[in-house]
This record gives structure tokens, sequence and C-alpha cells, in this order.
């Protein structure tokens, strides 16, 4: 069956969005809140997907061990911390073959001021190590891979995700080889579970081959066209940022000037509202964040996870 759940309508190219006319006050939400996508030094993934450049790369030990060492760094910085904190996590590989990943979700779980712990995942794992986790505040972002798994192995492991009430979204690249398992996942997902659909890097989407895919995601139209971010507000530099494995905080993965040092507490006082500095942002971790574009209403609640907001709060 189709998705039924009603959406906000999103027209095929949202278009350039007008400057704000006001910043909001202040450095971070009114009670201190920070969201923070981390992304160590990870770089190897158990996939081999031809549109990603980390496919099938290997770490050399030291590198793991690297990353390794600079995620419980990071997880006890945020453990210490004395205000909400949100975290997601976007390995250019594959995370949560990593025991030092699963184990960072459980243990942040569990920490009251932890609003939300996410991860970006292909769900290859084995997921018998979410029985130890705080379901309240853990939340997986999913991406289907058909040329890697297959369709009934990943569809299994999404109703045993739902059946044990995980907070999660599921998504596909939003590649035209792809198009009859989203149809398929559609139909076979509860009706809860939010379907995302990506739009591939570089293709152009005719408007009847937009509509196919959004007749599955109906806010595919928000991933077609990147958006035009020069000198829009953005959240990114102010209630959120990006963290590099060494502690490097950057406003978000897509700007590369660093603005401070999340362990020598730099970074704390260089949080304020700033405009986009790039010319156009076409990446959902990215653009979820630009103000005019109204998507915290839309995932509110469910920002990091990719969850619109009339999805419940657990499936």
């Amino acid at each position: 069956m189709n998705d039924r759940i009603r959406l906000p309508r999103v027209p095929s190219d949202p278009g350039p969005r007008c400057r704000s006319e006001t910043w909001p006050a202040g450095g971070r939400d009114q009670d201190g809140h920070l969201s923070i996508l981390y992304r160590g030094p990870l770089a190897s993934c158990d996939y081999d997907c031809a549109y990603c450049p980390f496919a099938k790369r290997r770490d050399s030990p030291e590198r793991l061990r690297a990353d390794r060492a600079a995620l419980e760094r990071f997880t006890a910085w945020v453990a210490g911390r004395g205000h909400p904190v949100s975290v997601l996590f976007t390995p250019w590989g594959e995370g949560l073959v990593r025991s030092w990943y699963r184990k960072a979700m459980v243990e942040l779980s569990h920490l009251s001021h932890v609003r939300r712990v996410v991860i970006q995942t292909n769900l290859s794992c084995r997921t018998g190590w979410l029985d130890e986790a705080d379901l309240t505040r853990l939340a997986l972002w999913v991406t289907c891979h058909p040329s890697q798994v297959a369709y009934d192995r990943f569809l299994a492991k999404c109703r045993d995700l739902a059946g044990h009430g995980v907070r999660h979204s599921v998504g596909i690249v939003g590649h035209p080889d792809h198009l009859d398992t989203a149809r398929r996942l559609r139909a076979d997902l509860p009706a809860s579970t939010y379907l995302w659909v990506n739009a591939e890097e570089g293709r152009a989407y005719t408007d009847d081959e937009a509509a196919e895919w959004a007749a599955i995601d109906p806010l595919f139209g928000y991933s077609r066209f990147a958006h035009a971010s020069a000198g829009l507000a953005c959240r990114t530099g102010e209630t959120v940022v990006s963290v590099s494995g060494d502690g490097t905080v950057r406003r978000c993965h897509f700007v590369p000037e660093v603005i401070g040092n999340l362990y020598d507490g730099s970074f704390d006082r260089a949080l304020r509202p700033r405009p986009c500095p790039a010319a156009t942002c076409d990446c959902h971790i990215g653009y979820v964040h630009l103000e005019p574009l109204g998507l915290y209403d839309v995932f509110a609640g469910g920002i990091l996870e990719r969850i619109p907001a009339d999805r419940p709060l657990r499936a």
C-alpha cells in the first residue's frame, strides 16, 4: 500500500528562499541545547556501492584505534555536559559494525541530558545490542542499498526495529534502478515508518521522474534541487555544530572554516547566528537547518533522525 499519512505539501522545486529579516537571539536554544554532528577518522565500509567513494575501503589497525580513542573521548565530553545535547553520528564508513560505536550509542542513550543519539547506518550489523539502550533517546537513520543486501533480509531487520520500538527512518538513493525496491519498501514497511528518498548526486530529474519519487516520499522536492543558501539564516554555528575526531568544530560538514575546538572550550565562545557562506546546500543534514525552509516544523522532534513530526515517537 502507499503511505497515506498527510505531510506538508512540497513543490517539485522549492526554489530560492528569501533571507530572514531577523536573527534569533542567543547562542543556543533557550535551555542551552546543542546538536552535534560527529564524524571521526573512520572511513571504511562493508558495502561496495558504486555511488560511494568509501565502498569496501579498509582502515588500518592504527586508524581504527585512533577512531575508537577519538569516539571515547567525545563520548566522555558529552557525558560531562551540564546542558542538553543531541548527537548525530555521520561516519564516512559504517559505524555499527564497530563495537565502540554500539557502545557509545548505548552509553549516551542512558544520559539524562542527552535528548537524542542517532547514527546513519546501512543496518548490516546485528541488532541485539539495542536491547541495552534506552530507546526513548536512541534512533537510527537507516539507508537501503539494494545492490548490497537481499531485500527480504533488509526488510526483516526494519520490521524487527519496528517490532522492538526502535525509532528509525528508512531511506534510499533515488537512482532509477532503485525505484522498484523503493516502491516495495513503501508497501511493506509500516505506514508509521518514514521512507525518505535522497536525490542522486549529479542527477537531473524530469518532472515525471520526480513525481514517481514523490509518490514514495512526499518530501522528495526538498532533495531534488540544491538550495540557494548564500546569506540565508542557518542554525549551524549557533545551535548546531560539526565536530571531527580531534575536536575541531565547524559550523557544518560543508563549510571548512574552523570556529574552535570542542575540548578547549573555544568553540563555545564562538557560537552565534551566522548567515550561510556557501552558494548552495544540497544535503539533508545541511539544508534541514536553513531557517527559511521551515524544516524544523516539518521534522519537529525528529530533526537528527529525519522523521517528520506527524510520525509517532515510537513505532
